[in-house]
């Protein structure tokens, strides 16, 4: 697929499924928001997740999970699988949640929020039911509840928040732990450099039960983030969000960099961020200008033995990681040859203080 064809399929995308991005604020409107604007917009804005909790400083999936909550807005019910996300908000008896929320078991989630769902259902209640799950809990441990949550087609959104290991229990690799990447139970040394295994292709897995929407995102992108969230809660049926959350901690990247650790990890192609309905591909987020791979990995404490270039096999897993990349720009047509208002460089990002607007690398 050449440049030009692959700008008439997003156009055509776009029409079709009127995905357009929600508008940036641009430097002329920020100066206009005056102090006063701004606390009175914080204070009409709905926080289902409330500051003060524990999670650790620069958490990508505290971000994640405020953003989701507040897109959704107060009526929601949540089902959370144990993990970060249950720990760092709810330590007995506390809790920073603003909505009814309840705490499952690691596997069955998307079990407890179909009797849930179930139960709205038999009141006569519009109330949506959200079930929230790590990539532990949705990967691994709670796939089968959610393969039959959206086999039965219950009215449900379930986000995965994708730290790409057991972050909760001590960095343990999961099925969505990239290869490579070093874990306790996937070290790099002598006899193998980091996870053996690829990153399962979950989103393929979801988009087989021909369910109505599934997507990914990433903290980086926030209003495209939001955007979504609004759209499948507007569905009647299963619904799917994966989120790429970075983990500090588990990542091993200094805490400020959380959110240019996840814009790299798009702009290089590793984590496509795109829509399906119903199996299909509806829409992608084109990348404007794709990164070398080693871009991304070189702010990753977890991918360092990929830099020794006195072993050999360094470069051979670094080879193999951009070539996953490449696939993955290629089969979704990822590669943006002009500038675009809903790319990786046009479209929304967060920035530091809160604030959302143009990207630092040039769009508006």
């Amino acid at each position: 697929m050449n440049d030009t064809e692959r700008n008439e399929r997003i156009a055509l995308l776009r029409d079709k499924f009127g995905r357009e991005p929600s508008p940036p604020v641009t430097a002329e409107k920020r100066k206009t928001l005056t102090p006063d604007h701004v606390e009175h917009e914080q204070k009409l804005r709905f926080r289902g997740l409330e500051s003060g909790h524990r999670a650790c400083q620069g958490c990508g999936e505290a971000l994640a999970a405020r953003l989701v909550v507040e897109s959704a807005g107060p009526d929601v019910m949540i089902a959370n699988a144990t993990g970060c996300l249950e720990v760092f908000t709810t330590p007995w008896p506390e809790s920073a949640w603003r909505v009814p929320w309840i705490h499952s078991l690691f596997e069955n989630a998307p079990a407890v929020a179909s009797g849930m769902e179930a139960a709205m259902k038999a009141k006569g209640r519009n109330t949506k039911v959200l079930a929230f799950g790590g990539d532990g809990g949705t990967y691994d441990i709670g796939f089968q509840a959610l393969s039959g949550m959206l086999e039965r087609y219950h009215n449900i959104l379930y986000v995965c928040f994708d730290n790409e290991a057991y972050m909760n229990t001590g960095i343990q690799r999961s099925s969505s732990t990239p290869h490579a990447a070093a874990t306790t139970t996937s070290p790099a040394g002598r006899e193998r450099m980091g996870k053996r295994h690829l990153k399962k292709d979950l989103l393929s897995i979801i988009a087989a039960h021909h369910i109505p929407y599934a997507a990914s995102a990433s903290v980086a992108f926030p209003a495209d983030l939001q955007r979504k969230v609004r759209y499948a809660m507007g569905i009647d049926g299963p619904t799917f969000l994966v989120v790429h959350s970075p983990c500090p901690l588990g990542w091993q990247h200094a805490s400020a960099m959380t959110i240019e650790v996840a814009r790299r990890a798009v702009e290089c192609g590793l984590f496509p961020v795109v829509e399906l309905e119903r199996g299909s591909v509806t829409n992608i987020m084109p990348i404007r200008k794709v990164r070398p791979v080693r871009d991304y990995l070189e702010l990753q404490g977890r991918f360092k033995h990929l830099f020794d270039a006195d072993d050999p096999r360094a470069k051979i897993e670094s080879d193999h990681l951009q070539a996953l990349a490449d696939y993955n720009v290629s089969v979704f047509g990822l590669s943006g040859a002009v500038a675009d208002p809903a790319d990786t460089a046009g479209v929304t990002t967060v920035r530091r203080g809160g604030l959302a607007g143009e990207s630092a690398t040039g769009g508006t």
